[in-house]
């Protein structure tokens, strides 16, 4: 027998004993990830896997701004949080270094979103014209 027919044979194996048998099922699901694994004690409870890393939407495109006005675009970044600024800098990948995130100043991250949006705002302008 062939390494690809016995690795089909298994495969064929547990998924029928996956239809089967529905502790076996939360099994395979939970050691692949699939589903997060319920908490003991507890059946059938719906529980809504984290997702690890994520940070919510940017309140607002800061390059959008930058285009119309510098000054606009740093008034309304003096106005959120340290949260909010962060939720930009991730959205919008301003963080190359993987440094910005772990500021703690706000005023210096309104520097780097306000450098890196200008930068931005202005790239291909030696190829526009007027």
């Amino acid at each position: 027998m062939t390494i690809r027919r016995t690795l089909l044979a298994i495969a064929r194996v547990v998924a029928d004993e996956a239809e089967r048998n529905e502790d076996f099922r939360e099994c395979m699901e939970k050691a692949l990830s699939l589903k997060p694994a319920r908490p003991a004690g507890k059946s059938n409870v719906n529980v809504v896997p984290r997702k690890g890393g994520r940070r919510k939407p940017a309140v607002f495109d800061p390059v959008e701004l930058a285009r119309k006005d510098e000054d606009i675009l740093q008034s309304r970044l003096m106005t959120l949080r340290l949260d909010q600024l962060l939720d930009i800098v991730a959205q919008y990948g301003m963080d190359p270094g993987k440094l910005v995130m772990k500021w703690k100043k706000p005023g210096r991250i309104i520097d780097r979103i306000v450098e890196i949006s200008l930068s931005r705002a202005k790239k291909g302008d030696a190829f526009r014209g007027d």
